[in-house]
């Protein structure tokens, strides 16, 4: 399996991005994630993990977030759900890795089932869209601890657990045993570096 270099990866952000604020708002995000998925990859739910797969793919987890933004600039909220799978068939199109475009794909929330689709009537084709192997796990928790929203911020894992729950009762459970298996990262150099709040 062939894995993207940083500026392969970066170039492909900046070819997609409609536009140099979707870029530094997704890009930032990414980067982020996958720098707090490098310090869980040094804890106890990081042994013999595939690392470049892991960079990879914290690096282009949201690069589907580029097929939702309008003539508008604006993402549409929406269909935000959907944005994974957008990252994997556009990765998919680039001709890169089925476990990168996986990891695109599986990353929404703590896992998207079939039954959640189906229940809260998601714009996605029905079907189970839950991390399955280690690296999705991982790639999937990192990016639950920064948010994009306007101001990105930080989220600590009280603060994250505490808002997962509306999309459902099993939710928080499935938070809680990610926090068992990879730990909980310290945001705290990241925060004052991005200058991000940590809530």
């Amino acid at each position: 399996m062939i894995i993207p270099s940083d500026s392969q990866i970066r170039d492909l952000h900046q070819r997609h991005a409609p536009s140099p604020e979707a870029f530094a708002l997704v890009w930032t995000h990414c980067e982020i994630v996958c720098a707090i998925a490098e310090q869980l990859l040094d804890g106890p739910g990081g042994a013999g993990l595939d690392r470049d797969l892991v960079r990879a793919g914290a690096l282009l987890h949201d690069i589907g977030v580029y097929r939702l933004y309008g003539a508008d600039g604006r993402i549409n909220g929406r269909e935000y759900v959907r944005h994974g799978l957008l990252g994997r068939d556009l990765l998919a199109a680039e001709g890169l890795p089925d476990p990168l475009c996986r990891i695109c794909a599986h990353h929404t929330g703590v896992g998207i089932s079939r039954a959640d689709v189906l229940a809260q009537d998601l714009p996605l084709p029905p079907a189970d869209y839950l991390a399955e192997n280690a690296e999705e796990r991982l790639v999937m928790y990192a990016d639950k601890f920064h948010s994009k929203k306007t101001p990105p911020v930080f989220n600590s894992a009280e603060s994250f657990a505490a808002s997962i729950g509306r999309f459902g009762p099993d939710k928080p459970a499935r938070f809680a045993q990610l926090r068992a298996e990879f730990g909980t990262p310290d945001l705290t150099g990241l925060a004052a570096r991005h200058g991000h709040v940590l809530i």
